[in-house]
């Protein structure tokens, strides 16, 4: 039961690189539209993909680091 957290927020930072790795092959497709309108869309479709996976990937690892520095924390004390 303990280790469900890290399970969870490990998946999740899985997911969000997935997201990135999409955004980007999404960024670079952009490129070979044809249509203006159609790239100015993909392009900031795939920007916008790109920045809310970076944001949560960062922000699992930030969660992660703080959990494990607090656990870290409380066994030298006992």
């Amino acid at each position: 039961m303990k280790y469900t957290w890290w399970i969870v927020q490990f998946v999740m930072l899985l997911v969000s690189v997935f997201f990135l790795t999409f955004g980007i092959d999404l960024l670079m497709a952009s490129y070979s539209l044809g249509d203006p309108f159609k790239f100015i869309m993909t392009f900031f479709a795939a920007s916008f993909i790109i920045l809310i996976s970076l944001a949560l990937g960062i922000s699992f690892v930030i969660k992660m680091i703080r959990v494990r520095r607090q656990l870290k924390n409380n066994t030298t004390k006992n």
